[in-house]
């Protein structure tokens, strides 16, 4: 049987990190934030550039580990990322600078839930949410509405440590993506798959 551990080592061993990025994750660790892994980072990157996406949305900016992994995919893309903590911004307006993007990212400061319904229907190319839990639903189906017909949804940490695919695990997190799951797999207007790497990438294509 693969030794599922010891692959997701090599595959984030394999996604090497520059020293911007390498920076981002250190002040993630300050920030108690966990950011994507370096595999999941990868996949965003080939998500990014294989449209190649012009315009982007991240609900969940962290402190730009998961934007400087879609503009590393998409380097002339317009990325629009939101968060509800200032000092995250703060700190994530200083990395993309750094990483030479510092006029491609408009930063929206406030509730997602908030902000999501007054962005425009069908304009983007990919959306990632990266967000908590509490919202998911609700922040997929809005990310799904920002789309453009054949565009890309991205959804991280779909698989929760492995609890998601563990029926026995009925905390409210895991239940979320659980349900989460079996809507997206049932609806007609998505291709649906969940990727492996890191905590999970569930990869949607608007029909």
């Amino acid at each position: 049987m693969p030794d599922s551990t010891t692959g997701a080592v090599f595959a984030d061993a394999f996604a090497a990190e520059d020293d911007t990025l390498l920076g981002a994750r250190e002040a993630s660790a300050q920030f108690g934030i966990d950011p994507v892994s370096p595999a999941v980072g990868a996949a965003l990157a080939v998500a990014a550039a294989g449209r190649p996406a012009a315009s982007i949305v991240e609900i969940g900016t962290g402190v730009g580990v998961s934007g400087l992994w879609l503009l590393r995919g998409a380097p002339h893309a317009q990325l629009t990322t939101i968060d509800v903590d200032l000092d995250h911004h703060q700190v994530a307006r200083s990395v993309f600078a750094a990483a030479g993007h510092p006029k491609q990212v408009r930063f929206i400061t406030g509730d997602a839930g908030e902000v999501l319904p007054r962005m425009n229907d069908d304009s983007y190319d990919l959306v990632l949410v990266d967000a908590d839990w509490e919202s998911l639903t609700t922040h997929v189906d809005a990310a799904l509405r920002l789309a453009r017909v054949g565009g890309i949804v991205l959804v991280a940490r779909v698989l929760q440590g492995g609890k998601v695919a563990n029926p026995a695990k009925r905390d409210r997190p895991t239940v979320a993506y659980r349900e989460l799951l079996k809507a997206v797999r049932d609806r007609s207007d998505v291709l649906a798959a969940v990727l492996p790497v890191g905590d999970g990438l569930l990869h949607l294509v608007r029909r």
